[in-house]
């Protein structure tokens, strides 16, 4: 005979298990989503990419990535997210020359400085132009792992002069460099050369592939 104590226990395994379904129902919800979103994202960033050709460069057939837990993945995307500041002081990591230029620790002098004379072969580029402040962080976070993935060592990074935005301040242009000075994928940058952008663009050197 079931005692009233056992159909208190059914009763809470029953509720648990209801809590339980409905979180990962969340759970699911929250990665399609997301899923949607990235999905939507790169037909956008496709338009805006441009390879550029590099007959010395090859090219590498893409492994497919591990599968990940929904909630880790989560996880990882509000991590990523929330440790990108738009508020970083950048300038006292910014080199004392007129290119606004910058270099990870042990990184060279000499090559920020063929940087700075456009002696870098650029072999990507994303044009953030019409970009919110938000799609354009997203937007350079995946182009640059992208750029990495593949292989691509030098890219050059499009923000524009900031004419048509309000006060005609170049806010997308400050931004992108507190970005760049926080992501690991970047060993230097600076103001790209007047024939590849002047001061509406930055050139960025990327990391290896490991």
């Amino acid at each position: 005979m079931t005692s009233m104590a056992d159909l208190e226990g059914i009763r809470r395994s029953l509720k648990e298990q209801r809590l339980e379904d409905e979180r990962q129902a969340k759970i699911k919800a929250a990665h399609e989503k997301k899923v949607l979103e990235e999905a939507n994202l790169f037909k956008k960033l496709v338009k805006d990419v441009t390879p550029l050709p590099d007959i010395n460069r090859k090219l590498h057939e893409l492994e497919k990535p591990a599968p990940i837990a929904y909630q880790r993945e989560l996880d990882d995307e509000a991590v990523m997210w929330e440790s990108i500041s738009d508020e970083m002081d950048v300038e006292r990591f910014l080199e004392t020359d007129d290119k606004l230029s910058y270099r990870r620790n042990g990184v060279g002098l000499e090559a920020l400085k063929k940087l700075r004379k456009g002696q870098w072969v650029i072999q990507a580029q994303i044009d953030l132009h019409g970009y919110r402040s938000d799609e354009a962080r997203t937007a350079v976070g995946e182009f640059l792992r992208s750029s990495v993935k593949h292989d691509i060592r030098c890219v050059r990074i499009i923000h524009g002069k900031g004419l048509g935005s309000i006060g005609k301040e170049p806010v997308l242009k400050e931004k992108v460099k507190r970005w760049l000075v926080q992501k690991d994928e970047v060993l230097a940058f600076c103001q790209a050369p007047p024939r590849d952008g002047g001061a509406g663009a930055l050139l960025v050197i990327l990391k290896a592939r490991q």
